[in-house]
C-alpha cells in the first residue's frame, strides 16, 4: 500500500485519481511514499525514509528543498503549464489594470456611496482616470514557456506589437507562438523599446533582481511593468523610486510586500495568479499523476531535480537507480545489477545538470542493496 501525504488542500479531482486498493490519500500520514504540496513550505521538515517523491500543484518550487531531496534520492516534481491559462488570463488583466485606472477609479466611484447627486459627480470627475489604450501599443515578454507564450498570442489577438526574450525557448514552445510574436536574443530591446514589460522566468539566485535600476534606467518613460511570476524577480524598491521620478508609470504585481503595499500607482493582488478552481484541478491531476507514473512504472517526467524518462518493463524486474552524473558510474551499476547472474535486457540513462537516472529491464534477481552500495547511488527501487 502507498501512503500519499497531502500538506494542503488538494483538489479532490486529483486526490480521487489514487486507486483505493493501492493508495491511501491522507494528511496525516508518518510513512509517506510520496508528498502533495501546493504553498506549504518544507525546507525545515525531516524527510522520512518513506519518501520517493514530491509532487508540487504549481510551477514554482521554492517552497522545497529541491537539492536536499536529490542527495536523499527524493524525486521532485511539478506541474507546469496547468496554470498557464489562468496565469494568461490575470495578465491580460493586468496589463488593462496598468493602463486605465481601473482600481483607482471603482474605489473613488464607490466612496461617492450617500452624496447626493452622484451620477453628475461622477459624469464630472472620471476624467481623472482616463488611460491608454493597449491596442498598437509594444509588449515585451520576458520568459517563453508555457505561460509566457499563452500571453504573447492573446497580446497578438488584442492588436499589440508583442517582443519576447527566452534564451532556454524550446522548439516545442516556439511553434505554438504567433508568427507576429518577435523573438529577440538581446533582452535589452525589450527594456529600450517596450510600453509594458511582463516578466514569467523561475526564480532563482541568478533570476533575483531580474529588473533592476540598471535595467530600469534603460526603459522607455512611463513604461508599465508587471509581475505575476515571483516578487524576488523584480526590485520592489528601485520600482517605487521610479514611479515617484516619473520613470515608471504603474506596476502590477501578485507579490505584497511592504515596500510596495499603499503606494501609488502600484496595484498588489494576493497572489491570484492560479486561483481558479480550473487551475487548482488541472495541477492536482497533472501532480497525481506524475506520482502514480513514477511510483507504480518508474517513469519521470517534469521533475524538476532529475531527468525525464521511462522505459518499459518486458522482463522480470524493472530497475530504477537515481544517482550523481560522474564518470564511469553507469558501468558500476551494470556490474551490479549483474553480480547475482541477472541479464539487461534493455537500459535507459538520462542525466540532469549534477545528477542522472538509469532504468534497467532485467531477467532474473537483483539484490537492490549491492546496487545501493556503489557510490553515488541515492535511490534504487526495483518494480
Amino acid at each position: 500500500m502507498y501512503n500519499i501525504l497531502t500538506l494542503n488542500k488538494i483538489a479532490a479531482v486529483g486526490t480521487d485519481k489514487f486507486d483505493k486498493a493501492m493508495y491511501t490519500v491522507s494528511d496525516n500520514t508518518a510513512e509517506p511514499t510520496a508528498i502533495m504540496v501546493r504553498s506549504a513550505k518544507l525546507h525545515d521538515m525531516e524527510m522520512p525514509e518513506s519518501l520517493l517523491a514530491i509532487a508540487r500543484a504549481g510551477a514554482g518550487v521554492n517552497n522545497i528543498p529541491v537539492d536536499k531531496c536529490a542527495e536523499q534520492g527524493i524525486v521532485v516534481f511539478n506541474t507546469p503549464g496547468a496554470n498557464a491559462n489562468a496565469v494568461k488570463e490575470l495578465a491580460i488583466c493586468a496589463l488593462l489594470l496598468s493602463s486605465r485606472k481601473i482600481t483607482e477609479a471603482a474605489a473613488w466611484a464607490a466612496s461617492l456611496k450617500g452624496t447626493p447627486d452622484a451620477p453628475k459627480t461622477v459624469e464630472g470627475g472620471k476624467s481623472k482616470f482616463a488611460g491608454p489604450e493597449i491596442l498598437g501599443k509594444t509588449l515585451g515578454i520576458i520568459g517563453l514557456g508555457a505561460i509566457g507564450g499563452k500571453i504573447a498570442n492573446a497580446a497578438v489577438a488584442l492588436g499589440m506589437k508583442v517582443i519576447g526574450y527566452d534564451p532556454y525557448l524550446s522548439v516545442n514552445a516556439a511553434l505554438m507562438l504567433e508568427p507576429a510574436v518577435k523573438v529577440t536574443a538581446d533582452v535589452n530591446e525589450i527594456y529600450k523599446n517596450c510600453d509594458y514589460i511582463s516578466i514569467h522566468v523561475p526564480y532563482m539566485p541568478s533570476t533575483k533582481n531580474t529588473i533592476d535600476a540598471e535595467q530600469i534606467a534603460m526603459m522607455k518613460d512611463g513604461v508599465r511593468l508587471i509581475n505575476l511570476a515571483r516578487g524576488e524577480l523584480i526590485n520592489s524598491e528601485e520600482v517605487v523610486k521610479a514611479i515617484k521620478a516619473g520613470k515608471v508609470a504603474k506596476y502590477v504585481t501578485d507579490f505584497a510586500d511592504d515596500t510596495v503595499l499603499g503606494e501609488e500607482n502600484v496595484i498588489v493582488l494576493p497572489h491570484l495568479g492560479a486561483s481558479t478552481p480550473e487551475s487548482e484541478d488541472n495541477c492536482a491531476v497533472m501532480a497525481a499523476d506524475e506520482l502514480m507514473d513514477y511510483i507504480e512504472r518508474g517513469t519521470i517526467k517534469n521533475s524538476v531535480n532529475f531527468p525525464n524518462a521511462e522505459l518499459a518493463k518486458t522482463g522480470d524486474h524493472l530497475v530504477c537507480v537515481l544517482h550523481k552524473n560522474v564518470p564511469a558510474l553507469i558501468s558500476q551499476i551494470t556490474g551490479a545489477v549483474s553480480s547475482k547472474g541477472a541479464n539487461i535486457e534493455n537500459l535507459v540513462n538520462k542525466s540532469k545538470k549534477d545528477w542522472a537516472y538509469t532504468m534497467l529491464d532485467v531477467n532474473g534477481e537483483v539484490d537492490a542493496e549491492t546496487i545501493k552500495a556503489v557510490d553515488g547511488v541515492v535511490g534504487v527501487r526495483v518494480l
